[in-house]
């Protein structure tokens, strides 16, 4: 339906909806157009069509235009940048960081200034090691 109380034009129309992100509302096309038996004009963002009472205009401004143009790009920038980042992890291979500084072994190795405590009495396997002496920093 388009217009107000006073002066509208409804129609029943069929269409499809798709499940995907987008800056738009609907999409009418032609066939929407001709049933409505609308006149669009790009240059000035305006739909006549006939009503009961005169001509209904529908109209839009350049700022709300491009406002809706800008969003629709970063929406679709947003949805590329996240397809080629699941390329680009899935092709990348997983580097395993050695932390203690030496390339023969990659197990935990406590420095000698540390003791040994249980964390839980009942579990002699649960133990930390905490460091016996402080830093000069």
């Amino acid at each position: 339906m388009f217009g107000d109380c006073t002066n509208f034009h409804s129609e029943v129309l069929t269409f499809e909806v798709v499940d995907f992100l987008g800056s738009y509302h609907a999409i009418l096309g032609q066939p929407c157009y001709t049933k409505f038996m609308v006149i669009s004009n790009y240059i000035y963002l305006k739909l006549k069509m006939p009503g009961p009472n005169g001509v209904i205009t529908i109209g839009s401004t350049f700022s709300t235009a491009y406002m809706c143009d800008c969003k629709h790009y970063e929406l679709a920038t947003a949805i590329i940048n996240s397809a080629e980042l699941l390329v680009l992890g899935n092709s990348a291979t997983p580097v395993v960081l050695d932390c203690n500084g030496s390339t023969s072994s990659s197990a935990f190795h406590p420095i000698k200034e540390t003791k040994v405590v249980e964390i839980d009495p009942t579990d002699p396997t649960k133990m930390v090691w905490v460091r016996t002496k402080l830093l000069a920093k």
